[in-house]
């Protein structure tokens, strides 16, 4: 059997980088798919590529609304929510603190911490409604950031929110540790993704320059490719992975272990 066969996974940011791939990747798994992103045009462009049944709702992750009917899709369409992968986020401008605009990191805030916790927050009633009735077991992986376990030069609010999808992810974790529920957090460094080139542009300069500025610090040398994150994703998922919960995962090229 595919290891997510007939079961119901809720993907936010789903045409992004990580999005699109993990989609890719659950769909060849068996699993059936409520996608989220901002523009319905390119969720209906994935989903006709995708072999799974498929539900779609676009909106704006910073908006609660919207994290609400996402699970009532998935139970009105699937009949269950067995996993969320909390994906959706934005890139901040590559600059010194005092140099972010206040907008921008209001937005910052809204979308990549409140989205996760308004995610989050409609997702576990779901979960935990199931393992009371059916004993069913769920997992919640949130997209998070190694500038969620460290200071982030010139990323000081992106590196907050993460941090603040951090706590969220341990806390919760410790709070629905027994009813069935695993949540845990991946936290890739830079990848070959479209934030990456929105942090490139960003910066300004040359772009090689740039790359280089990125991976200054990361002791491979290099972004990740996608994959080598989805991996990662795909496995906190699992439900084979049964036993592991409240973690953050580096996928960060070695950044953390010095």
């Amino acid at each position: 059997m595919r290891r997510f066969e007939g079961l119901t996974v809720l993907l936010t940011g789903a045409t992004g980088g990580f999005g699109r791939r993990t989609a890719e990747r659950l769909a060849a798994d068996g699993a059936r798919l409520v996608l989220s992103d901002i523009d319905m045009g390119s969720l209906e462009k994935l989903a006709a590529e995708l072999p799974t049944e498929t539900a779609l709702l676009a909106g704006d992750i910073s908006q609660e609304s919207l994290s609400e009917a996402l699970a009532d899709v998935a139970v009105s369409r699937f009949g269950r929510l067995d996993i969320a992968i909390n994906n959706a986020g934005v890139a901040q401008s590559f600059v010194k603190l005092p140099q972010v605009p206040s907008d921008e990191a209001r937005r910052i805030i809204d979308i990549d911490l409140l989205g996760v916790f308004y995610a989050m927050k409609h997702q576990i009633p779901v979960m935990e409604r199931q393992f009371r009735v059916d004993g069913a077991h769920s997992a919640i992986v949130n997209i998070a950031s190694v500038a969620g376990l460290a200071g982030a030069p010139r990323l000081s609010v992106y590196a907050a929110a993460k941090h603040g999808v951090v706590g969220l992810t341990r806390s919760a974790a410790s709070e629905y540790a027994t009813r069935g529920i695993r949540v845990n957090a991946v936290c890739p460094s830079f990848a070959r993704t479209q934030m990456v080139g929105d942090f490139v542009k960003l910066a300004g300069g040359n772009e090689q320059e740039a790359h280089t500025e990125l991976t200054r610090g990361v002791p491979m040398k290099r972004v990740a490719e996608v994959d080598e994150v989805v991996e990662v994703i795909l496995f906190a998922a699992d439900p084979k992975n049964s036993f592991m919960t409240g973690h953050t995962l580096s996928v960060d090229g070695g950044i953390t272990a010095i």
